[in-house]
């Protein structure tokens, strides 16, 4: 058996590793996860353009001999581009795509039945906890998950500016944010260099994209995230807090 998450990443020495990989790439962050954690490693991917990059960088670039599998939420309430994209990536990529979502539901009418028409009208805390946050939990528990990789940049929010490129989360796993330097313009060089595959949303006034009933276009000078959960005063679904 492998050693706990916590101990594991308790090894490192963080505030060096930070330090040093601020002028680093996202490449040569990820190839110190790739050999650091050669099993145990994660990427939770929303298959938003710069979660597209990290997957782009392991699957097409980094190629580990354990592919990095993809976990992906499927709250049951994502635009039909973004499960077209889910299935066109798992085939460019051949990825280890590994989809989490609430036990025994299977469409939205199911999830109404049960806990009520609109919750993230009601109850947006509790619509997140069942979609995303006990999913994503049970998800890098049953994955042995070590370490895991998100897309977050710090020009995203204000919640985001402060944003280490490594961190320790409340269950003692390395959460790694290899493009938190990067800027939204810096992701769209990427792609553009690389030809990635994208959701064709961001091409139509969202930047950020999440569950449909929740996700609306960004008028120009808005905030990248302000389509997601506007008027609500919300900045993060919770994963990430």
């Amino acid at each position: 058996m492998s050693k706990a998450p916590t101990a594991l990443a308790n090894k490192w020495n963080l505030a060096e590793l930070n330090e040093k990989f601020e002028q680093a790439t996202p490449s040569e962050i990820l190839a110190w996860c790739v050999q650091e954690i050669p099993t145990g490693l994660v990427q939770a991917s929303a298959f938003n353009v710069d979660d597209q990059i990290i997957t782009d960088i392991l699957y097409r670039e980094l190629k580990p001999a354990t592919p990095v599998p993809v976990l992906f939420l499927d709250t049951l309430y994502h635009f039909p581009q973004t499960l077209e994209l889910v299935a066109k990536s798992k085939e460019i990529y051949h990825l280890n795509l590994q989809t989490y979502k609430i036990p025994d539901l299977n469409s939205r009418e199911e999830f109404a039945a049960r806990y009520g028409e609109a919750l993230w009208d009601t109850d947006i805390t509790q619509f997140h906890h069942l979609t995303k946050i006990e999913p994503l939990q049970r998800g890098l528990s049953e994955l042995g998950a070590v370490g895991w990789i998100t897309g977050r940049r710090r020009d995203q929010a204000t919640t985001r500016i402060q944003m280490d490129i490594l961190e320790i989360d409340g269950k003692g796993r390395l959460k790694v944010n290899p493009i938190a330097n990067w800027t939204r313009k810096d992701s769209w060089s990427y792609v553009a260099e690389h030809k990635v595959v994208y959701n064709p949303l961001h091409d139509q006034g969202y930047p950020s994209i999440g569950d449909e009933p929740i996700t609306t276009p960004v008028k120009e000078g808005e905030d990248e995230r302000a389509g997601r959960w506007r008027g609500t005063g919300k900045t993060e679904c919770g994963i990430h807090i």
